[in-house]
């Protein structure tokens, strides 16, 4: 009579060694940020945040997280509340800015490919949308980042994959931080109106100019070559699964999922 094999029992009680698993250094860090908590005092912030650090990394379901992280259902629940508030977000921005040095910035955009559950979201007014567009290569989101001139990420946006990077470069030039003296950016971003608010900031513009110019513009070719910096920090996130494609519906959540990987990856 056959008889099935029996499955192999999950490791409860796993090492930490085994698994990402947040410092005591790093809770430090981010424990100011963290938001002051109401009624029930919270499950431990550093066994759900290294939770939710598995996740994103792998891609696997939340249901699939190791039980050494304790219930899915709470690294869910804390994963969508915070996002919501941009929480992620937020922490990241407030870590960027801490450097008072920051007298080059960088920008650039990358496209994530968006898997084929994140594409059916349905938009009510007032909102945004999923922030998704179909370009040659398929349904894609379009990630803007600014980066300083270690090539550490300061600030990010979402918009849809056909969106120019024209629309990406208005919402992040308005985040600039302080005493920020020269801009690096590729012939995408080349126009008289960016050039122009630069300069009315008193930064300098490094960015080529386009070849339909009837005039050449000079720039620093020594400066623009550290633009590869920008470059090399999106190949380090993308090393996470969950932001090098797109599995979250709603672009809070995926914006989030960016924004953790960043703080991990520059900022702990």
């Amino acid at each position: 009579m056959y008889r099935k094999k029996p499955r192999k029992k999950i490791r409860d009680n796993a090492c930490k060694n085994d698994f990402p698993w947040l410092s005591n250094k790093q809770m430090k860090k981010l424990r100011r940020f963290f938001p002051t908590p109401r009624g029930k005092p919270r499950v431990d912030d550093q066994r759900v945040l290294s939770g939710i650090i598995f996740v994103q990394m792998t891609g696997c379901r939340w249901r699939d997280a190791p039980a050494i992280y304790g219930s899915h259902k709470t690294l869910y629940t804390r994963w969508k509340r915070w996002s919501q508030k941009g929480w992620f977000e937020e922490t990241m921005r407030k870590m960027g800015r801490q450097s008072k040095k920051i007298h080059i910035v960088m920008i650039d955009a990358t496209h994530i490919k968006v898997h084929r559950t994140a594409i059916s979201l349905k938009c009510y007014a007032g909102e945004l949308g999923r922030l998704i567009g179909k370009t040659n290569g398929g349904w894609n989101t379009k990630l803007h980042a600014m980066c300083d001139a270690k090539g550490r990420i300061i600030d990010i946006c979402l918009t849809g994959g056909n969106a120019s990077d024209y629309k990406g470069a208005d919402i992040l030039l308005e985040r600039l931080p302080q005493k920020v003296e020269c801009f690096l950016g590729d012939m995408g971003y080349d126009s008289n109106k960016n050039r122009k608010t630069l300069r009315s900031k008193g930064i300098t513009p490094c960015i080529p100019g386009r070849s339909m110019r009837k005039k050449s513009i000079r720039y620093k070719k020594t400066l623009y070559k550290k633009r590869h910096k920008i470059e090399n920090a999106f190949a380090k996130i993308k090393d996470w699964r969950r932001v090098a494609n797109r599995y979250d519906r709603h672009p809070d959540m995926f914006l989030s999922a960016c924004a953790l990987s960043i703080m991990v990856k520059f900022w702990l």
